[in-house]
């Protein structure tokens, strides 16, 4: 197999350069003079994540596909600490991210089920407050195109970043209680009968039918009477008045180019 470089990284006082290789191993080289010092061996899987430690030009951490996480001693070329993520009854799971605190006393890593994994030193109670399971409800919403190609929700046909803020579900997509929904940026100072989500049934790729959040109302649900979200309504007004807008200014331009005045300007 001919070796590939996956991953390159620079420790924090730029003496070393850490890189990894399509055969799974990670080395170490002196930055100024090119040499080879050492061979970190330990991963089974190709690595995609090398992140130094903010301020200890000894640490570097890496962690790959095959779900090992490990703190190094580039200095020494040895292990310092080792965490494999093993999911119960899953196998493991692949490390894709992991990002160092500012203070260097924690660090977080995400992994393809979808956790993520906090470690550092001291208690672990403060986490405990928050539930195991947290999702937004848009997570897995189907997305589609309009004819400008531009990205749509397929639900409420509104741009995805246009929409309300969403809300916190577990993963069977049942809601968090309105303390839990306060922590979304967004919802901070909202009622609490706008932390309520709607709630609606929809049918799996099994035909197994199911409720889950859908979060805000549609079009059709406001022909059927039913109050629409106070949010889409603001953004709908706003779309008019652009709109509006748009029409006045095209108006002015064919105006201006029948009295015979060059290219049109807008006011």
């Amino acid at each position: 197999m001919k070796p590939k470089v996956t991953m390159i990284a620079w420790n924090q006082n730029d003496n070393y350069v850490v890189t990894a290789v399509n055969n799974h191993l990670l080395k170490v080289w002196n930055s100024s003079t090119g040499q080879l010092l050492h061979d970190l061996v330990g991963h089974a899987d190709e690595v995609f994540v090398l992140e130094t430690h903010p301020f200890d030009s000894r640490i570097m951490l890496s962690a790959g596909h095959d779900g090992n996480i490990f703190i190094w001693d580039i200095t020494k070329g040895t292990k310092t600490k080792h965490y494999f993520n093993m999911i119960e009854g899953q196998g493991h799971g692949a490390v894709f991210d992991c990002k160092f605190s500012p203070d260097g006393q924690h660090f977080a890593c995400t992994d393809s089920h979808g956790h993520l994994l906090i470690f550092g030193f001291g208690c672990s109670r403060p986490y405990e407050k928050i539930p195991d399971q947290m999702f937004f409800h848009t997570d897995y919403r189907p997305l589609i195109r309009d004819s400008n190609n531009y990205v749509l929700d397929e639900q409420t046909q509104q741009a995805p970043h246009l929409m309300p803020p969403p809300f916190l579900v577990d993963v069977d997509g049942n809601p968090h209680p309105t303390k839990y929904q306060r922590l979304v940026p967004g919802r901070e100072n909202c009622a609490d009968e706008h932390l309520i989500p709607q709630l609606g049934y929809i049918a799996t790729s099994d035909g197994e039918v199911v409720e889950q959040v859908i979060g805000q109302q549609t079009i059709d649900q406001e022909e059927q009477g039913l109050e629409p979200s106070i949010l889409d309504g603001m953004i709908r007004q706003l779309q008019q008045q652009q709109d509006q807008r748009i029409g006045a200014d095209q108006e002015t331009a064919s105006s201006s180019l029948q009295n015979g005045e060059g290219t049109p300007r807008r006011g």
